[in-house]
């Protein structure tokens, strides 16, 4: 987790200033705006954000390189249920793939031994229209059965391969509202491909599976990692007022850095003792309400920075 000046590789993200898919109203400030105040705060890095919220290729890869910021990753959801891609999603998959290309071919001109850890295609599930989130993590039968599974596996296989014709090293992240939120889908996950995984932290505690315990159970699959704090509070009332949307309690859930329900400590030290060395990014997932937001989104932003770093002994 060696990153300069600080110690560790720390990234933002655009979805802890509102920039995440179908929302109501607009986020608050650009994507100038947003990287620019990362970079401002002493984040090292940033994942990109929606495909297009910061332009083309060419001009994502400007503005990164504007603010001096190495790209950690760019999230994309697959129809896993479905098994297969539309023409328009795997178009859109491509597009996301030249994006992070572009952006990593740009960083490396301007900083060749910067050292950061690979940007990484962060792979999902998309969900199914009335998934109820989280399903009970118990209940297998609530998951894909195995003809269906059997061709989600085929279209993960197909994503990594067109991610790796761009020269691009893919992640997969465990998602509530998914058909991969529970600890026995991330097993059957790693039983079944060769596929690395992503540790967030807040996804992972809803979903019934210790972030803690995570990190040590799958340490040599884990290669990306989403610091995330979460109350479980929201989560209770979603489940006793019935099957509930995730996007109907989500943002709720979300808090910042040590003001949740995660161990955050704990994992600190389980990915230490595990040798995890690469991005740590800070997400807390933010609902737009369409008025200025900015502020207090930077103001989150810095002070989880700061936890962070003095969770890592980095202050």
């Amino acid at each position: 987790m060696t990153g300069p000046g600080t110690g560790h590789w720390i990234a933002g993200a655009p979805v802890s200033f509102g920039v995440w898919g179908p929302h109501a109203g607009a986020p608050d400030g650009d994507g100038d705006a947003i990287l620019g105040t990362l970079a401002s705060q002493g984040y090292t890095g940033s994942e990109l954000g929606d495909t297009g919220f910061l332009g083309d290729p060419g001009q994502t890869a400007t503005v990164f390189a504007a603010h001096g910021l190495a790209p950690a990753g760019v999230y994309v959801g697959l129809p896993l249920a479905q098994g297969e891609w539309s023409a328009q999603g795997r178009a859109g998959f491509e597009l996301t793939c030249r994006t992070l290309r572009a952006v990593v071919d740009r960083h490396a001109l301007g900083t060749a031994s910067s050292g950061a850890p690979a940007a990484r295609i962060v792979l999902a599930d998309d969900g199914a229209p009335g998934l109820a989130a989280p399903r009970d993590p118990a209940d297998e039968s609530s998951g894909l059965d195995a003809a269906a599974w059997a061709k989600a596996v085929d279209l993960l296989a197909e994503a990594v391969a067109v991610a790796a014709d761009h020269g691009l090293a893919t992640t997969y992240h465990p998602h509530l509202g998914t058909y991969v939120e529970s600890t026995w889908e991330v097993d059957r996950l790693l039983a079944t491909t060769p596929l690395t995984v992503t540790l967030d932290t807040g996804h992972a505690l809803l979903a019934g599976t210790d972030p803690v315990e995570a990190a040590v159970r799958w340490a040599d699959r884990i290669d990306h990692v989403h610091v995330k704090d979460v109350r479980l509070a929201p989560l209770q009332e979603a489940r006793q007022a019935g099957p509930a949307s995730l996007r109907d309690w989500w943002a709720a859930a979300n808090v910042p850095l040590g003001r949740g329900d995660v161990d955050l400590a704990g994992v600190v030290d389980a990915l230490r003792r595990t040798g995890y060395a690469g991005w740590l990014v800070v997400e807390q997932d933010a609902a737009p309400h369409g008025g200025p937001q900015l502020a207090q989104f930077a103001a989150d932003q810095e002070h989880n920075l700061r936890v962070l770093r003095g969770l890592l002994g980095d202050d």
